[in-house]
């Protein structure tokens, strides 16, 4: 089994958070994944999440890292993977935020849209991952209705 890995390091400033999400589009955009697909989207906003509460709430860079593989297993082909590793020690908390909140939406987003995700230790801090499935049922090029994340599919 093959597994495409492609990493950016991303400097301790908010700015790189657009910077991150530019590359991730090219990144995928270079897999098959076309910009304008609703798997694009979703995994864009998840590197944005994700990148911005390791810039954010460490102060420290951080490595963005993207898996993209063949199908069949959590990883592989339908998969791709989006990982940030921090300095940070600290676990990620969910936090739930309210009504006129600035903040704390972050992995509320991540538990919505990824399919799964998690944390581990890695070296002095820790890596955050999330997994979003490729291989959802296409009926005319739409997701079918009731997969997560589908569009009506058109008759």
């Amino acid at each position: 089994m093959q597994v495409l890995q492609v990493q950016l390091e991303v400097g301790p400033d908010p700015a790189e958070v657009g910077r991150a999400r530019r590359w991730a589009r090219s990144r995928l955009a270079g897999s098959g994944v076309a910009e304008d697909e609703p798997l694009a989207e979703t995994l864009v906003l998840l590197i944005s999440e994700l990148v911005t509460n390791a810039v954010v709430h460490t102060g420290c860079p951080a490595v963005l890292r993207m898996l993209f593989g063949p199908s069949g297993t959590p990883g592989a082909a339908g998969t791709v993977r989006v990982e940030v590793a921090d300095a940070s020690c600290r676990p990620p908390q969910q936090r739930h935020a309210r009504g006129e909140d600035t903040g704390g939406r972050g992995l509320e987003l991540v538990d919505g849209l990824a399919d799964r995700w998690g944390w581990q230790p890695e070296g002095a801090g820790k890596r955050i991952w999330c997994e979003v499935d490729r291989s959802v049922p296409l009926i005319q090029g739409r997701l079918q209705p009731g997969a997560h994340g589908a569009e009506p599919a058109v008759p």
